[in-house]
């Protein structure tokens, strides 16, 4: 229930008071406790124990005076020996005034309790008049009571009524919470700086400014934020430079079928059956070399991820290259099911199946769990393999070697296995050619 009172909403006035840095903000969860903490604290010491302390010690010198004038009192002619007596006993310093008078004094201004304390016992203790001067000297106060004969000034140590100087407890409760704070500030504002550095990498990206990787730092959870924004800058990356080749590379791919058909219609002119079977042809292949441009360029990307069960998705994949006069085995140790988009995943391999089967005579198939998170899909093959600094290269786009080939089947897979936070890399063969390996999380 937000609270308004004509107009005025109590949070937008807090909207406006608090900082709008998260630093900042921060700061103030922990300063907000830490001072009321330091408020508590001095509340029981201030108001309950120094309070108790002042009451019994202020007692106990308003007794010590009231004993020495009842000594005085009770035997006039031995006031000398009394105040002797109060000097070596009570750490007094009494003097005798004869024949003065009390005069009034205003209000004292002390720090703490201790000055009612004092006067609400002498006036118990005395039944007669007095007055209490807390500025005399640094180290005593002086009590002046008001005698049949003059008047008794009795300086008393201050320190027979403070346990401590307070403002030594409150410098104490003061500094503690200033290095408290300063320690959560320097903490603070390293964790913010890895999140501001994030905050400002996702925005110079945004602009189309590649700064590079950031690097995580801070706590657990910024450290994660940090490294998977690397992995999508990454992904980003690799999307639009792939993109950007297959763009690059369509009017090369059509300028041939292109060609031939301008040339076909040509010679239609001077021979008006011409070669409608070859124009037939290059249409063909056009609308071919279309469809994978348009399924590279959209990625898969419409298909929602469903718990997929890996092993039958692995045994469709054989049993088509299969039908396609291929002789290949699969090997699925358990059942299996990931969470994956399965149309594209069944793409990627089917784009490695496809290629290993174009050069070799057996192809093997199989798929297993690795640890507790990670998804591993081998394709072998007995082919003629791929030297190791040529393997990377096969991943971008237009690179294929194959005779009627696009070049866009290992970077359509990488592609798919890449959006589901896996990779695909190329290895040496237990079968002599060339392995296939699909890691995929679980």
């Amino acid at each position: 229930m937000k609270l308004r009172i004509r107009g005025f909403s109590f949070d937008n006035v807090l909207r406006r008071l608090l900082p709008r840095s998260l630093f900042g903000r921060s700061l103030l969860i922990v300063l907000v406790p830490l001072v009321l903490l330091q408020a508590v604290a001095l509340q029981i010491f201030y108001g309950s124990h120094l309070d108790e302390l002042s009451r019994r010690l202020a007692g106990g010198v308003a007794g010590e005076v009231a004993f020495i004038i009842d000594e005085i009192e009770r035997a006039p002619k031995t006031r000398a020996l009394v105040l002797q007596q109060a000097r070596a006993n009570f750490e007094f310093q009494p003097k005798f005034l004869a024949g003065q008078t009390l005069k009034e004094l205003p209000p004292p201004d002390v720090p703490g309790p201790v000055d009612q304390d004092l006067a609400r016992d002498l006036a118990a203790d005395l039944n007669r008049r007095f007055n209490v001067i807390w500025n005399t000297a640094p180290d005593f106060i002086r009590i002046n009571v008001q005698m049949a004969d003059g008047v008794l000034s009795l300086d008393v140590p201050r320190k027979r009524l403070y346990v401590g100087e307070l403002y030594i407890f409150v410098a104490w409760l003061i500094g503690t919470a200033l290095l408290v704070f300063g320690v959560a500030a320097l903490f603070l504002r390293n964790q913010v700086r890895g999140i501001a550095r994030l905050a400002i990498a996702a925005e110079a990206f945004g602009m189309g400014r590649d700064s590079g990787p950031i690097k995580p730092e801070g706590a657990v959870e910024v450290r994660r934020a940090a490294t998977a924004f690397n992995r999508m800058q990454e992904r980003l990356k690799r999307f639009l430079d792939q993109r950007t080749t297959m763009l690059a590379g369509v009017s090369h791919d059509l300028r041939t079928p292109l060609t031939r058909l301008r040339l076909n219609l040509a010679m239609m002119e001077e021979t008006p059956a011409g070669d409608l079977a070859g124009m037939a042809a290059d249409i063909d292949e056009m609308e071919k070399l279309i469809a994978i441009y348009l399924s590279f360029a959209r990625g898969e990307g419409s298909e929602q991820a469903v718990p997929t069960d890996v092993g039958g998705l692995l045994d469709d994949v054989c049993a088509a290259a299969r039908r396609s006069g291929a002789e290949v085995s699969l090997n699925v140790a358990e059942t299996l099911v990931v969470t994956l988009r399965p149309e594209a995943v069944r793409r990627a391999i089917t784009n490695l199946v496809d290629n290993a089967r174009k050069h070799a005579k057996r192809v093997a198939v199989a798929g297993s769990q690795v640890g507790e998170s990670t998804l591993r899909i081998l394709i072998d093959d007995d082919g003629p393999g791929i030297p190791k600094a040529q393997r990377e290269i096969l991943f971008r786009p237009f690179e294929s070697a194959a005779p009627g080939g696009t070049g866009l089947g290992l970077a359509i897979a990488r592609d798919i296995i890449g959006a589901h936070g896996g990779n695909i890399l190329l290895q040496d063969s237990p079968l002599g050619g060339l392995r296939a390996v699909i890691e995929l999380p679980m």
